[in-house]
């Protein structure tokens, strides 16, 4: 990976230029226009939202916060060897995406690109992240994506399908899920427990541009960053069974630490520590 240090400077001109307002949200409920089509008396939008500091912005404002980014964040989070800087972007992109952090975003997602990341990939984190941290957060992703997407030449062809083959289904294990969320849940909001299996586990979770281990990194990821403690246990233990190991979650806490605040991260270790200790050794 390239040093991350040496490239902020270069990369934050790109996320000046590609940072957008997000289109979504724009359009009171009342109006009966198309989603993506204005009225005529809705205000102007702002094109340009505030662009990612450089390091020089940093250094005039909080010194020490400088230092911090350089020497730890930059120079030694990034380079742990416990995660991969693929991973480590994934990981970054789903917390910000999840806290609707758009000013960085640029930047995090062209370090994606580098860190091998596909376009097709960072697609499909955008629209499974919809479902998990909601449709304004991800369309604010869209808006800021499109233009690095553009800026880099990604085209038609380096997205994921809308109606791709599914990957195999384990019956098994979604019937007992099904069955316990209908249970639980099927009389208080049988709505969300069918769309919960309709469109989520049989379909969303199904999709092939994103591997299964990935998948579950982006969603222990999103909900870590919301503070979401309670989903943690079923998708951290769905992550491992994915592949992900207990040394990649734990380097994954320890980076979200940086990027979703330490309380956060201190909310999910209990739940994480629960989780290991009870998986089969």
């Amino acid at each position: 990976m390239k040093s991350l240090a040496a490239t902020i400077l270069s990369l934050s001109v790109l996320a000046s230029a590609c940072s957008h307002a997000s289109p979504a949200g724009r359009v009171a409920a009342s109006d009966t226009a198309s989603v993506g089509q204005r009225p005529e008396s809705a205000p102007p939008r702002s094109e340009v939202a505030p662009p990612m500091p450089t390091l020089d912005d940093i250094r005039a404002v909080a010194p020490a916060l400088e230092k911090y980014t350089q020497d730890r964040l930059l120079g030694e989070v990034w380079k742990r060897p416990g995660l991969a800087p693929r991973d480590r972007s994934i990981v970054t992109l789903a917390a910000l995406i999840a806290r609707n952090q758009t000013t960085d975003m640029p930047y995090y997602v062209n370090l994606a690109l580098d860190n091998g990341v596909t376009p097709r990939e960072i697609s499909e984190v955008i629209t499974h992240l919809a479902f998990y941290s909601g449709w304004p957060n991800a369309m604010s992703a869209v808006a800021v994506t499109k233009d690095v997407f553009a800026a880099r030449k990604v085209g038609n062809d380096q997205l994921p399908p809308v109606s791709p083959q599914p990957l195999p289904l384990d019956e098994a294990a979604e019937a007992q899920r099904a069955s316990r969320v209908g249970e639980q849940f099927g009389k208080v909001a049988p709505g969300v427990v069918q769309y919960t299996t309709d469109v989520l586990f049989r379909d969303l979770w199904l999709r092939p541009a994103l591997a299964p281990r990935d998948r579950s990194l982006v969603t222990v990821s999103a909900l870590i960053a919301s503070g979401q403690v309670a989903q943690i246990p079923y998708h951290l233990n769905r992550a491992m069974d994915n592949g992900l190991t207990q040394a990649q979650a734990a380097e994954a806490l320890t980076h979200l630490a940086f990027y979703t605040g330490w309380p956060n991260v201190f909310s999910a270790l209990p739940v994480a520590k629960d989780v290991f200790e009870k998986r089969p050794k």
